[in-house]
């Protein structure tokens, strides 16, 4: 029998046919329905645990850019290629922030801050999701920075000058800071490349003389090991967490989108500064992941943007976790 919209409305209407009586009886009304709609989802938050570390991923939201002009070293065919595979729109892309907070025996520290206030309108939602999971941000003991760009630091401080955090500890790659807080970088920088740099100031300017640095290797609060991941960015940072047996590579901004850059690790974002380097970290990073199958948390990843990535061909394929009521 072949398969068309008019059979599948038939049976449909055949099968439902001696059920309308209790079915109508059951169905919600249009009013009542109405009121369970909405224009936003659920918290944006989820659990999971590390060994005896509890996890928690916050999503910040979202913001779109155009695919055309996103990947550096491909035709814009053959991204839109990968987009049509991976059932994604062919001419935006929509970048995702999720970032992670760890529950260490009551000791909080949060991974990157997100956008704060000075994001995208569809992003800035990461401090209304941490609440809802039932942090404060007074409790938070330390936070850790990947890299500077503004969307992993911007939640630490808003436009208004506010310290989000009042009394963590910041830690950040020393390679970052010597990169971003450099004057003399920032003024031989061309004009449109000097926002970092301003930025990193804004950021990090009233509290420079208390931001701890780490050094790469180095275990940067109990569990977290720091990663030297490096093209993104000078000094961009990927972290090991270890408890027991459990292992969680996370990957910060070594790939963006899986579905383009998991599966064409050799692609190049409009965002990484050092391509090549980029792309053999990216290499790297996958391969160990898959090599240990370790689980992994991304930056830029669907939420709640952490499974495993498996070897594919000549690249890689991330396979999500299966969501849980349990943590």
């Amino acid at each position: 029998m072949t398969i068309t919209r008019r059979t599948v409305l038939a049976s449909t209407a055949f099968t439902a046919a001696p059920l309308a009586g209790p079915a109508l009886a059951q169905s919600t009304s249009p009013s009542s329905a109405a009121q369970g709609s909405g224009t936003r989802q659920a918290p944006g938050f989820y659990r999971y645990k590390v060994g005896d570390i509890e996890v928690t991923a916050i999503n910040d939201g979202s913001a779109p850019r155009p695919l055309e002009g996103f990947i550096r070293n491909a035709e814009l065919p053959a991204v839109q290629q990968a987009a049509r595979e991976a059932f994604l729109p062919q001419d935006t892309i929509q970048n995702t922030f999720t970032g992670l907070v760890l529950n260490n025996g009551g000791r909080l520290t949060v991974i990157d801050t997100g956008n704060g206030d000075s994001g995208a309108p569809t992003t800035g939602r990461w401090m209304a999701n941490f609440r809802a999971a039932g942090f404060d941000p007074a409790q938070v003991n330390t936070v850790v920075i990947s890299h500077f760009h503004g969307d992993h630091i911007n939640g630490l401080r808003l436009k208004d000058g506010t310290a989000v955090f009042p009394n963590a500890e910041i830690m950040v790659p020393a390679a970052e800071w010597a990169f971003w807080m450099d004057d003399a970088r920032m003024n031989q920088a061309p004009e449109g490349a000097r926002g970092g740099f301003q930025g990193a100031r804004r950021v990090f300017g009233p509290i420079a003389k208390d931001v701890k640095q780490y050094e790469m290797g180095k275990e940067v609060v109990p569990g977290l090991t720091s990663i030297a991941a490096p093209g993104h960015t000078p000094g961009h940072t990927a972290y090991m967490l270890s408890s027991g047996s459990g292992r969680l590579l996370i990957l910060s901004d070594t790939a963006n989108h899986p579905d383009l850059f998991v599966r064409n690790p050799d692609w190049s974002a409009i965002f990484d500064m050092d391509a090549d380097q980029a792309r053999a970290t990216r290499r790297r990073m996958l391969d160990t992941a898959a090599s240990e199958r370790a689980q992994v948390a991304f930056y830029h990843a669907p939420f709640p943007a952490t499974g495993h990535i498996a070897k594919e061909g000549n690249g890689f394929r991330f396979v999500p976790v299966q969501w849980s009521s349990a943590v």
